[in-house]
């Protein structure tokens, strides 16, 4: 990314206060409220360095958690909860024999890394399945959790296909990421984007990351990578059974679910009916069994 002319502005190391809208001079995107924002996940840059999940902690002031080591691999959080908003999944590539590879080619890697994080889906399973209006769309088109008004019922966490929200048990409230909604008021860039040092995970307006996340698609598929392509952008896996797109979208290079992704979420809403249906075909087979029962004992 080419350096901003107002980067010559501000040359002390010093500054008096915040930047006005720092974001354009950090990542070339200026925060304005009725636009639509998330993140581009380039799996294929992320060297699992966890500078994403340190940042995040950090702005948010959220506890560390999992200070041992876990046994599994080189992960140490495992997966997104109320006190971890982002987290990096480590995979190891192993041969169809499950044996780990002994050579490679220069500067190759058999590990498969990505920054995980709320996907802020368009429309929300979590935000649907919300009874109390806890949840809800911001004005940059993300979904924020009111933790004054949210009771706790816990119905957004199985409404979530990717096992994101989560409920605290210090407070008893939901909890989850909400793309630093508190940073893009005051123009600055997400913490978790800001800190990553390879742009594997990039913020901006959504229609401008898709075009530049088809574009490194098409140069990964020319580099010799066709495998990669766009997990919950329109129109491509993750964006499935009424969930538009995902504001923090993907390129992966594998099968979705090796990622713990699920190939293909849904709405709470596109659920119930074939729930209600296979609820009511239960309630009558077990009647169809009571009645034979008496029969065949009278008889």
């Amino acid at each position: 990314m080419k350096t901003h002319p107002r980067t010559y502005d501000y040359l002390d190391s010093i500054l008096p206060g915040v930047i006005p809208d720092e974001s354009e001079l950090t990542c070339g995107t200026k925060i304005e409220p009725g636009k639509r924002y998330g993140f581009f996940t380039d799996t294929t840059l992320c060297i699992g360095c966890k500078a994403c999940e340190v940042a995040c902690k950090e702005w948010n002031n959220l506890p560390a958690d999992q200070l041992g080591m876990t046994g599994f691999s080189y992960d140490n959080t495992r997966w997104l909860d109320s006190t971890t908003w982002r987290h990096v999944t480590f995979v190891e590539q192993l041969s169809e024999a499950g044996e780990r590879a002994t050579t490679m080619p220069p500067f190759q890697s058999n590990w498969l890394m990505m920054s995980d994080v709320c996907k802020h889906c368009s429309p929300a399973p979590c935000l649907e399945a919300c009874p109390t209006g806890s949840l809800f769309r911001t004005e940059f088109d993300t979904v924020v959790v009111q933790q004054d008004i949210c009771n706790g019922c816990g119905y957004c966490v199985p409404a979530c296909p990717f096992g994101v929200v989560a409920i605290n048990k210090s407070d008893g409230r939901a909890h989850k990421c909400t793309l630093c909604y508190d940073r893009l008021k005051g123009g600055l860039e997400p913490a978790c984007a800001k800190a990553c040092p390879t742009d594997s995970i990039q913020f901006g307006e959504l229609d401008e990351l898709h075009e530049r996340a088809e574009k490194r698609v098409e140069q990964l598929h020319a580099g010799g990578r066709p495998e990669a392509y766009l997990y919950g952008a329109p129109g491509t896996p993750g964006a499935t059974q009424g969930i538009e797109q995902l504001n923090a979208f993907f390129l992966l290079t594998d099968r979705p679910e090796v990622y713990n992704f699920p190939v293909a979420p849904s709405l709470p809403s596109q659920r119930v009916m074939p729930s209600l249906v296979a609820g009511v075909a239960t309630m009558f087979g077990l009647l169809a069994a009571t009645v034979a029962v008496f029969a065949s004992g009278e008889a």
